[in-house]
């Protein structure tokens, strides 16, 4: 085998195998250590496993996205952008659609064509696939030298760390980079999860599997006594709280989590106002006025959700509608608006979609993601300090700082 190399990248994910494309094809002898059977674990479940590849979006809008050290990002995204993304992929034989948010999916809804077309372009620049486990990064007056890993030394004058972050270890994000990056003297942000369901004060095990297609979702920050956030879509609940998309863009908005510090208010009928509602109901009380009230509302609302929606109103599900009263029902429909539930914490982050902070982005200069403090030591991906919203821009931000590490002039 093998152990010299030009550049070696650390971590086959979205930003490593495409940092390793970029470094083959402009010439260079380039390898990738990976301790997983396949490449691109992470990526080939995201999306629910269809992969949101990227959004179809200036590089503005990508920067309006990203939270946390957005300007980080400007050189990058000025190198490779989201039409650059785009452009890479349907060049490789994978059509791609856009879909609502300018979310952009492979036309086949397959994470797995995304993550076959950087293998085999991977493997048509000559890239060499090192199944090992990368345990140090070795640098001598300033400069790296090359990576130790459980099947021996590999040499190389530059190194990628592209191991991503601390999220669903399972795929190989055990944050071992951000040892790595530590012991050479970096600087590793506080982490947190983002993109993460939401536990709950109240309990959901009633509503658990159910799942809202329609609902809009707001987040208030009680403290600073203000909604954070706003939108339609999909979500679920779960025996410990609320997760699906609409939760986890939610989570990102989150600062810390402080006992009743965010409230979580459930729009069930977004497309009706309180006014309409309230006729509505009235409508189909008269039609079953003989008729228990949680039997009567399952043609408004979810079977799950009318018995706990019933207890926060006060209403006694057994009784008549004939015999609610108005201010039951007027409590009804405002429920039936804003079922709120507050949130006690985040889930694990072995659970998160992304991990929020990483290594210091004042430690790394942002047009070659070159380390200030190791020449030769480079990162790319979700390892490093920044974290996008939901919508595809982690994935943009995972390309782009992979083709700017691996892109620059030595």
């Amino acid at each position: 085998m093998e152990n010299n190399f030009d550049c070696i990248i650390i971590g086959a994910g979205a930003a490593g195998m495409f940092a390793a494309i970029t470094s083959a094809s402009e010439g260079y002898r380039t390898a990738v250590i990976e301790p997983n059977e396949k490449v691109g674990r992470k990526l080939a479940i995201t999306g629910k496993g269809r992969c949101n590849v990227t959004n179809n979006c200036d590089a503005d809008t990508v920067m309006k996205n990203v939270p946390r050290n957005p300007r980080f990002l400007y050189s990058a995204l000025s190198m490779l952008s989201p039409a650059d993304v785009m452009d890479f992929f349907e060049k490789e034989g994978v059509p791609l659609k856009t879909e609502r948010g300018n979310r952009v999916f492979p036309v086949s809804d397959k994470a797995y064509d995304i993550v076959d077309a950087l293998f085999f372009r991977m493997k048509r620049e000559g890239v060499s696939l090192i199944r090992a486990k990368a345990k140090e990064i070795t640098a001598e007056d300033g400069f790296v030298t090359g990576v130790k890993t459980d099947k021996g030394f590999f040499a190389a004058p530059k190194v990628i760390l592209a191991t991503g972050g601390m999220s669903y270890p399972v795929t190989g994000s055990t944050g071992d980079g951000y040892r790595m990056a530590e012991k050479l003297g970096h600087t590793v942000t506080p982490l947190k999860p983002s993109l993460v369901p939401l536990e709950t004060a109240e309990d959901c095990a009633q509503m658990m599997g159910l799942s809202l297609k329609n609902a809009t979702l707001s987040v208030r920050d009680n403290v600073k006594n203000k909604v954070i956030f706003k939108e339609m879509g999909e979500m679920l609940f779960t025996h410990f709280g609320v997760s699906g998309p609409l939760v986890l863009s939610a989570s990102s908005r989150m600062e810390d989590v402080e006992e009743n510090k965010y409230t979580l208010f459930i729009d069930l009928k977004p497309a009706l106002s309180e006014e309409q509602l309230d006729g509505r109901v009235q409508r189909d009380f008269l039609e079953r006025k003989n008729m228990q009230l949680d039997n009567a509302l399952r043609k408004l609302l979810p079977e799950k959700i009318i018995l706990p929606l019933l207890e926060k109103c006060g209403i006694d599900p057994e009784k008549q509608c004939n015999s609610v009263t108005k201010e039951e029902r007027n409590a009804l429909v405002r429920t039936v608006k804003n079922f709120s539930l507050t949130v006690t914490g985040y889930r694990p982050i072995s659970e998160a979609i992304i991990t929020d902070g990483g290594i210091c982005v004042k430690e790394i200069n942002p047009k070659t993601m070159e380390s200030k403090l190791i020449n030769g030591l480079h990162f790319a991906g979700e390892i490093i300090d920044v974290a996008g919203f939901t919508g595809g821009f982690n994935l943009q931000i995972a390309f782009s700082t992979g083709y700017a590490a691996a892109h620059n002039e030595w």
